[in-house]
């Protein structure tokens, strides 16, 4: 779910060419859920082997990442561990909202409503252990660094930024600037197009969100940045306080110079708890982060052999992946003459 801070965070478009030989680390559990929801039938069927297993995610994960590899972004993924004890209500929560889901889904088969089916497949999505490990699988093979984050994949993300080790951190969720990264990057997909609820599309640009500019545009330090956060509703308190949007939490914390007096005006009995886990998350400093060209046996024995992508189209896509990476090449040297 993540903070919501749409309407107030000050963000800019961006172009592929400012990520070109960048180093961008990704919510792994984002794109992959993202992918489940997306790839499917009309009826919500997401795409299966002729075993069952569901393969969307697979499919998703291999064209995305050597269409980012094709324009030169150099990506790593990182999966999230064990989540803090305080999001246990949010997990029992999206379990219980999928369970629901899932009767609705049965009820709308046996219906025949297509649109229904549909609904709440999207709703009732699932990532299994095996599933996470064949994504880690395909991204070894693509050549590319997988990081297993202790907790919070955003919070490992963040730290890697904050030492260097990548320039932009990419998730669809606002909760790296809680964490006080430099450059989040929402949208990361060559696509412009995005379906919203009630099956409409709307178009999406490549944005680029700074921390610094979100404390300066909100007069704010990142104290106050995190009360505006836990106001609004994260993960660790869900729906944050009733009656209260971005705007109204602005002029709220806006208020008050010391935080613990913001809190005294709101409920929120274990706030410092929470507010603790934006300001001393959980990360790891044990991580290699290593690029190698890509082992075409090792995907087609997961893609092909294994769930029976068909063969052609691989072939078709890593052609086109190595066929753009000679024309950036070339353009790149052109640069020098």
């Amino acid at each position: 779910m993540g903070v919501n801070l749409k309407d107030i965070v000050p963000k800019k478009e961006i172009s592929f060419d400012s990520l070109k030989h960048k180093k961008v680390a990704i919510d792994a559990f984002n794109s992959l859920y993202q992918f489940l929801a997306s790839i499917r039938g009309a009826d919500g069927t997401p795409l299966k082997d002729s075993k069952g297993r569901i393969t969307s995610h697979l499919q998703g994960l291999f064209s995305r990442s050597l269409n980012l590899m094709a324009k030169g972004v150099k990506i790593v993924y990182v999966f999230d561990g064990e989540p803090p004890a305080l999001k246990g209500g949010e997990i029992a929560s999206r379990i219980s909202r999928k369970e629901e889901a899932g009767g609705k889904y049965k009820e709308a088969i046996q219906e025949e409503d297509v649109d229904a089916m549909n609904k709440y497949a999207k709703q009732n999505l699932r990532l299994t252990e095996p599933m996470l490990e064949e994504a880690k699988e395909l991204v070894r093979a693509l050549g590319l660094p997988c990081v297993g984050a202790p907790s919070e994949a955003d919070a490992q993300m963040v730290w890697m930024c904050k030492n260097g080790d990548v320039d932009y951190i990419a998730s669809t969720d606002y909760d790296g600037i809680l964490l006080g990264v430099l450059r989040l990057v929402r949208n990361l997909t060559l696509s412009q197009r995005r379906k919203v609820p009630g099956g409409k599309y709307v178009t999406t640009f490549l944005e680029l969100i700074e921390t610094k500019e979100v404390l300066s545009s909100l007069e704010l330090d990142q104290d106050h940045l995190i009360a505006l956060g836990m106001l609004v509703g994260t993960d660790y308190n869900p729906g944050g306080v009733r009656g209260i949007g971005p705007k109204k939490a602005l002029t709220l914390v806006r208020k008050h110079e010391d935080i613990n007096d913001i809190f005294k005006e709101v409920d929120i009995t274990n706030w410092k708890e929470i507010y603790n886990l934006f300001v001393d998350p959980k990360f790891s400093k044990e991580y290699k982060l290593e690029w190698n060209e890509i082992d075409i046996d090792k995907i087609k024995d997961l893609l092909v052999k294994r769930h029976e992508f068909n063969e052609e189209r691989v072939d078709n896509l890593i052609a086109k992946y190595k066929d753009e990476c000679k024309d950036h090449d070339q353009k790149g040297l052109s640069e020098f003459f």
